[in-house]
């Protein structure tokens, strides 16, 4: 994977992501991804931005939202939209922080 190197320390653990210093709290502009529902199509799963509060598709659906988001924005970091989870996900490093 594309830097690596940089997420890793000299004993192979992987360091805290640093785009996790560009996140703040958010509330979510919605309950849908509102360009899937725009078009009539359905989604697997949502995420929410953790820079703007953007609420969209995850990787799994169709259309892939949230990682369009990311790309026209660069805010690196979303979190999964569904009660109890805390998983988040950096797609600068393209892994769970």
């Amino acid at each position: 994977m594309a830097g690596a190197s940089r997420q890793e320390t000299d004993g192979g653990e992987r360091r805290p992501c640093d785009h996790l210093a560009v996140t703040r709290p958010v509330q979510p502009h919605s309950d849908a991804c509102l360009e899937c529902q725009a078009s009539g199509d359905g989604w697997v799963e949502l995420w929410l931005c953790l820079c703007c509060g953007w609420v969209a598709c995850s990787d799994d659906s169709p259309h892939q939202h949230a990682k369009a988001h990311y790309e026209e924005t660069d805010h690196p970091v979303a979190a999964r939209l569904r009660p109890g989870s805390r998983l988040r996900w950096c797609y600068v490093h393209r892994r769970a922080v």
